[in-house]
């Protein structure tokens, strides 16, 4: 399928974002290969999880429309190299001499899980593993290898899907897992941090897992192939948690939203009921947060614009699948709306007092302006996972 060809305008915007996070010689190194992504993301040693997450999936959607880039594999290049940064720093331990995390070998970089990158080691907002940024981790791997056509990143995915998601479970007496989650560990992976169950953690696991198994299976054979029951095990506990919870909460949190509409737009199929019911929800809470609620007339001090961004990118994922023609048009309209309110402040013409945010805001806008998803398509369709 040929790559769309994005609008000038929103490209240069796509582009501005990009740069202001990562530099401007992304677009004009001669050698993508020895690039080092500046340490600017935000985080501890300047690499956070889901900024990076969200920055190597703006490279990839870079590789696959930019009409003109300066070599053929020019971004594409640039995604390894960001991928291959946040391993050598969020894979290691906070302190010198940064050590691989407990699990984890030069051999086996992601087998102790990749810290979230928070700038403080203590605290209520410390350092330590989330599972949803470790899972969109997983779904940026696994797109690297569809992009790419290497296998690798994706068996990267596997191992830290394996890594990761027994410690997420509780235990009951007997050690088995049990149908419910946690919300966040330590960096070691050996403490529950918050013992709470993230609304989209069991629904992020089922779909993403199932993502990186569907290419595992379809082009992990040979050399390294991992078996029919990859990530089966794992995929089946989710399926229970969802199973446990019934009926998906849809948040009014505008990034919740987002990215709920973002993770059930991945699945299609009659079989995947809970899906389109999703879906459904999430889209009338679309229109009741903007055309009753009236959400964008609420005073932007007390907004956030990356997580209305994560709502925008989320919006046109969906709107691009919709075969309800009028819907999508709403959809289309309300996630410009937003991109459209938060544009001066992107373009500086506004104050804000988010500079502590302003990494995870430019990958968000970048994302939102031209959702990488909704050029690298996923579509998960009835399986054996599916009836829940």
């Amino acid at each position: 399928m040929p790559a769309p060809t994005p609008n000038p305008q929103t490209l240069s915007l796509f582009l501005r974002a990009q740069t202001t996070l990562y530099g401007p010689s992304i677009t004009t190194t001669p050698s993508p290969s020895t690039w080092t992504p500046p340490p600017s993301s935000g985080g501890h040693l300047g690499r956070y999880l889901w900024t990076d997450a969200i920055g190597v999936l703006n490279f990839l959607t870079l590789h696959r429309i930019h009409p003109n880039p300066p070599s053929k594999n020019h971004y594409l290049t640039l995604a390894s190299r960001l991928i291959t940064s946040v391993h050598n720093t969020l894979g290691r331990t906070r302190d010198p001499p940064h050590a691989p995390l407990p699990g984890a070998s030069p051999s086996h970089p992601l087998a102790g899980g990749l810290r979230i990158g928070k700038p403080s080691a203590t605290g209520h907002d410390c350092d330590g593993q989330y599972h949803h940024y470790l899972t969109l981790w997983m779904f940026a791997l696994n797109r690297m290898s569809v992009a790419s056509g290497e296998g690798k990143w994706n068996k990267l995915a596997v191992e830290l899907g394996r890594a990761i998601h027994p410690h997420f479970f509780i235990r009951g007496v007997d050690g088995r897992r049990l149908d419910r989650m946690v919300w966040k560990l330590d960096t070691e992976l050996r403490r529950v941090l918050v013992g709470s169950e993230g609304n989209l953690d069991p629904v992020d696991g089922f779909v993403v897992f199932r993502v990186v198994r569907a290419y595992e299976l379809t082009y992990g054979g040979g050399d390294g192939g991992m078996g029919e029951g990859v990530l089966e095990e794992e995929i089946e506990d989710y399926r229970r948690v969802m199973r446990r919870k019934g009926r998906q909460r849809v948040s009014d949190d505008l990034l919740d939203l987002g990215m709920g509409l973002w993770t059930a737009h991945l699945v299609e199929g009659e079989e995947e009921e809970w899906a389109g019911e999703l879906l459904g929800r999430g889209v009338e809470r679309v229109y009741d947060l903007f055309e009753i609620k009236r959400y964008l007339q609420r005073d932007p001090r007390y907004r956030l614009a990356f997580r209305e961004f994560g709502a925008a990118m989320g919006i046109r994922c969906v709107a691009e699948q919709l075969a309800e023609k009028d819907t999508a048009v709403d959809l289309k309209v309300y996630a410009d709306q937003i991109v459209d309110f938060w544009a001066p402040y992107m373009a500086g013409e506004e104050d804000d007092d988010i500079e502590d945010l302003r990494p995870i805001t430019q990958v968000m806008y970048a994302a939102a302006l031209i959702p990488g998803g909704e050029f690298i398509p996923v579509l998960l369709k009835g399986s054996d996972w599916a009836n829940w």
